[in-house]
């Protein structure tokens, strides 16, 4: 009884949106139309193609109304997206029917039958549009669209979930494939490496052969089956003797280069999401863990797993600290901090005891930790285990962290316990030296001037 109760919560709550959405269409202002029809035909072809029959014709459609959505611009995208939105989804009176019937006579079919009633009709039709060659990768991209308009257009929400949802199930960890990628690989998947590099910019295809032609140097990559030339995301892994703690040491352009059976550290310091489209559809766990699993067969010697990670808010979370009146973030602003400074100056000492309390204390509004790059290795098992004095003096770096990098030990032993005691208690695992540097920090700061 308790379980029909909760369903008849929920029902009630999706009958109430799907109204309320549909009530808000009809009262919303008209978007403007672009082009005369294109957002119209678009939405009347759509509308053809989920009544199709034929397979054949059904192909033709999907290629049609692909092909014309990408000819259209920002406005015309937006009135598409709205029409979807709200002329795509379930019908009120179909739920209310099949929930009668299941109160009448519950059992499995008579769910499956509100189940299929709650479905939204533009779930059908994106399936249908991912009949034509290539669609996924245009259906990736169609979302990185829907993602940038849907700050400006919240009432698009339901389309963004309902494509989330799909992709979530083509992009599954079942169906990627892990692909090494080295100097011999091709050009045009080696020019993809250079675009997406997110973490350090890649400037010639001089830097690029160091970073894969060296036996010391690896990359890594998952690709679809649907998109084969196309990386989902990539990993730079360094092979190391001792774990790096600095990223301008490890892309060092005349570095002694380490035959790769000797190296006992595997540095995992550059991991690239490459497609906007996919963003929130996770699989840089499962990348690692594998990259672990292929490191380990072909290199038994290999001890630790580590990463060389940025910090990209750690500047901008010390210069709130400071203007909300904390002491030891003001002095810390206020120190003359050369980039050859060393480590034990109380200056630098000042900045990693912050740095320790970013990482270890400081939460969203959300309650997480506030790096978005701990909250990724975290929730992977990995431990914070190092924090990194002037590691990265490039421009972004220093703007970013102010130099700072961190590690993050992966330990194969500690993964799944790390990783459930972050995500049931919020805990985060740490080092000794970070522990430590949290500690002095506690212990040092200076009382906050008072009026």
């Amino acid at each position: 009884m308790a379980q029909v109760d909760r369903m008849r919560a929920l029902l009630d709550v999706l009958i109430d949106r799907t109204r309320r959405m549909i009530a808000g269409g009809r009262e919303r202002k008209v978007l403007p139309r672009p082009g005369g029809a294109g957002p119209e035909r678009l939405l009347d072809l759509a509308r053809a193609l989920l009544g199709e029959r034929s397979q054949s014709s059904g192909v033709s459609l999907a290629k049609d109304i692909l092909k014309l959505y990408a000819a259209l611009n920002d406005t015309g995208k937006t009135a598409f997206f709205d029409g979807l939105a709200r002329g795509f989804g379930p019908d009120p009176a179909a739920i209310e029917s099949a929930w009668a019937a299941y109160q009448a006579a519950p059992g499995p079919r008579a769910l499956a039958a509100v189940t299929e009633a709650a479905e939204p009709p533009r779930q059908e039709l994106l399936r249908r549009l991912n009949q034509a060659p290539g669609a996924t990768a245009d259906l990736v991209r169609l979302r990185a669209d829907l993602l940038r308009l849907l700050p400006d257009h919240p009432d698009l929400t339901p389309l963004e979930q309902d494509l989330t949802h799909l992709l979530r199930s083509w992009f599954n960890r079942g169906f990627l494939v892990l692909r090494r990628i080295d100097w011999s690989s091709p050009a045009d998947l080696l020019e993809r490496i250079i675009r997406y590099e997110a973490v350090h910019s890649i400037t010639t295809w001089a830097a690029l052969r160091d970073r894969l032609q060296p036996q010391d140097r690896r990359c890594y990559a998952f690709v679809h089956p649907a998109m084969p030339e196309e990386p989902l995301i990539f990993v730079e892994v360094a092979l190391t003797t001792a774990i790096p703690n600095s990223i301008q040491a490890l892309l060092a352009g005349q570095r002694t280069e380490l035959v790769a059976g000797a190296a006992r550290v595997a540095a995992f310091y550059s991991i690239s999401n490459c497609q906007p489209g996919l963003a929130g559809v996770s699989f840089g766990q499962f990348l690692i863990k594998q990259v672990v699993e292929e490191l380990s067969a072909e290199f038994p010697r290999l001890e630790t797993f580590v990463t060389l990670s940025p910090a990209p808010g750690f500047r901008r979370w010390l210069e709130a600290q400071a203007a909300a009146g904390d002491a030891l973030a003001q002095l810390a602003l206020a120190d003359d901090a050369p980039m050859d400074l060393p480590e034990t100056d109380p200056r630098a000492a000042r900045r990693l005891a912050l740095a320790a309390r970013y990482f270890l204390t400081a939460r969203d509004g959300r309650g997480r930790p506030v790096d978005p790059v701990a909250r990724f290795h975290l929730g992977n098992g990995a431990r914070v285990e190092r924090l990194c004095w002037m590691a990265d003096t490039s421009p972004k770096g220093l703007s970013q962290a102010d130099g700072l990098m961190v590690n993050y030990l992966y330990d194969p032993a500690t993964l799944e316990a790390n990783h459930d005691a972050f995500t049931r208690e919020g805990e985060i695992i740490a080092g000794p030296a970070i522990r430590r540097a949290l500690r002095d920090g506690s212990t040092s700061a200076p009382r906050a001037a008072t009026a």
